[in-house]
């Protein structure tokens, strides 16, 4: 018989390794660097698709302030554009331009091969099968956040 597990243990463990993937995943250099806030944002837009500030800064659980001066950095680099709401001309929707899919693009892939190198370099057969089994696990756990 199985004993049964430490959740709050697994937890701990989870939450300290997926800390340090991603610090070094964000270490990747990507030309014409973007803050965390800004790449989260083009992040939303590009998934979901256009959206208003307000949306956005619930999304993210930040001030409709914070998130403004995000956008307008955004906006000033061409990365996204606002064009009023069809249905209410007192709102602006905001989507990606081209140029922001563009590095949206360049990021994922330098932070994609970055994370291929180490696999390919680092890790058995075995323990790859391991890692691509826990993925989608991990991504679940996210979900019930």
């Amino acid at each position: 018989m199985h004993q049964d597990l430490d959740v709050q243990e697994i937890a701990g463990a989870l939450r300290t390794s997926i800390g340090l993937l991603r610090r070094r995943i964000r270490q990747t250099e990507a030309g014409g660097e973007l803050t965390l806030p800004e790449t989260s944002a083009l992040a939303w837009l590009d998934r979901g698709g256009p959206s208003t500030a307000a949306a956005l800064a619930r999304l993210e659980q930040i001030s409709p302030q914070s998130m403004g001066a995000t956008l307008a950095a955004l906006e000033r680099r061409g990365l996204i554009q606002r064009r009023p709401d069809p249905d209410d001309g007192r709102r602006m929707i905001l989507s990606v331009t081209g140029e922001g899919l563009r590095m949206l693009r360049s990021r994922r892939a330098a932070r994609t091969e970055r994370l291929t190198r180490a696999l390919s370099s680092g890790f058995t057969q075995a323990e790859l099968k391991r890692l691509a089994a826990a993925a989608p696990l991990i991504e679940r756990l996210a979900q019930h956040l």
